[in-house]
């Protein structure tokens, strides 16, 4: 018989990957829940109207379809499938979708319920999406995000706010070097303004949002067929590889904006991000004006973000931007603008399993074994268990008579730090054998004695 396998791109997650992922997602909804954001969860599916059209082309063929239940074929129109073309078939076969994103499906969420929301209205997220891409490192087909938004205002003050909860949420996790990159769909429309390319913007930006990953050649290849003139592309490169400082580049920018009021306006929203940064009192040694910074996703129509971890080979591990029109999307008459972000919890392990940044703790499922010797000393070991779990202490007895040695290698391989051996002398002086596993250091102590140690910080 065949093992069972797994679709590719999807994983199992044991108890010690398990706890190292439990310490992230805390640490996220830790500062989430700080800077008064609220919980929220939609389903995993949504009905394709609902998903499709908002990610772009690209986008939209990397959504995974669900077939309509029963017979899905049944009430399917014939000659559709005769033409034997997916997109053609999908919409006689195929009525939901499982979500591509969190942020879609929030829009949706605040259509439909706004006559009950508080504006703004800033909520998180913490739910797996799926995508219908081509596995690889650090991506996967399905994945968790964390998501931060805040719905119902234009205020630049959430841009800043973005910057430092991505600061506060590194910090907590230990990540100490990282680049978060910003830039403005302005200002790539006043590049694409100054390059004459104002009516063929989209493939300007789905190119430049490969530079990364193909480089400037490839880049120019894809776009000399759609009408882009060496002279033009010369002009691109000059600007998109401009150098220096934040305060730098954007001069170098106002000098080429003369012409664009969008691109102006790019400016002078990230010189205000930049200025609530510092009246904050924050410092924007980790933050990059990158003008080349162009997010895939077609929705962004203020500052865009990408965070990368330097030093590792994983991609971006959060990105977002501000989005004006989609709650319009859903039939919205009063429009409602948004800005968020979102972090990928798996890029984030990744990359924090190459660092070796999870402290040591993150991986104890318990903080204590007790250990017993005979029947009497069990049940003398479940009033000691009571004890602890009283006192919020995370603890497990074993539970099959065993040699204490088969007792204490389940502590090691579980990498539980303490443990309590009882024996008949135990149980009856009240003084347990208190071992601390790393150090190998061994005492004899009552049980209100033993509690004072493992909750001392």
């Amino acid at each position: 018989m065949e093992k069972p396998t797994l679709p590719k791109g999807t994983r199992d997650f044991g108890p010690a990957v398990m706890a190292k992922r439990q310490f992230i997602f805390e640490t996220i909804r830790n500062v989430f829940q700080k800077f008064g954001f609220q919980p929220l969860e939609t389903p995993a599916m949504e009905n394709l109207s609902t998903l499709t059209g908002k990610y772009g082309e690209e986008g939209d063929q990397l959504l995974f379809k669900i077939l309509n239940s029963g017979d899905f074929l049944k009430d399917a129109d014939a000659e559709l499938l005769s033409t034997k073309s997916s997109k053609q078939i999908t919409s006689s076969i195929a009525e939901k979708g499982l979500r591509y994103d969190l942020t879609v499906p929030f829009a949706r969420f605040v259509v439909m319920n706004r006559n009950e929301i508080t504006f703004p209205f800033k909520r998180y997220q913490i739910q797996p999406v799926w995508r219908a891409d081509r596995p690889q490192k650090g991506r996967y087909r399905e994945f968790y995000q964390c998501d931060a938004d805040v719905v119902g205002t234009d205020s630049l003050l959430c841009e800043a706010e973005i910057i430092l909860m991505i600061t506060e949420a590194f910090k907590g996790l230990g990540i100490v070097d990282y680049t978060i990159k910003i830039n403005h769909r302005g200002i790539l429309s006043g590049i694409a303004e100054t390059i004459g390319a104002k009516q063929n913007e989209t493939s300007l930006f789905v190119a430049i949002d490969k530079l990364d990953k193909i480089g400037e050649e490839k880049v120019k290849e894809e776009l000399r067929p759609k009408g882009f003139s060496e002279e033009s592309l010369t002009t691109l490169f000059e600007i998109l590889h401009v150098k220096g400082s934040n305060t730098n580049k954007s001069a170098f920018l106002q000098s080429r904006f003369d012409a664009s009021e969008s691109g102006q306006k790019g400016l002078r929203d990230l010189q205000e991000v930049f200025n609530l940064l510092k009246n904050y009192n924050a410092s924007d040694n980790h933050v990059e004006f990158d003008v080349s910074l162009a997010r895939g996703l077609s929705y962004y129509t203020g500052c865009i973000f990408e965070v990368k971890i330097n030093n590792v080979a994983i991609g971006s591990v959060s990105g977002g931007g501000r989005y004006d029109n989609l709650t319009q999307a859903f039939g919205d008459k009063e429009n409602l603008s948004g800005v968020g972000f979102s972090f990928g919890v798996d890029r984030i392990y990744d990359a924090m399993e190459e660092l070796n940044l999870f402290p040591k703790g993150a991986t104890a499922t318990s903080k204590v074994l007790v250990c017993h010797l005979d029947d009497d000393s069990l049940y003398y070991g479940l009033g000691v268990l009571s004890a602890l779990r009283a006192e919020g202490i995370a603890s497990e007895i074993y539970p099959d008579n065993a040699k204490l040695k088969k007792q204490l290698d389940f502590a090691n391989k579980k990498a539980i730090p303490y443990t309590i051996v009882i024996g008949p002398d135990e149980a009856q002086s009240g003084l347990l054998a208190f071992k601390n596993m790393d150090r190998g250091e061994q005492e004899k102590l009552p049980i209100e004695r033993i509690i004072e140690k493992i909750k001392q910080p």
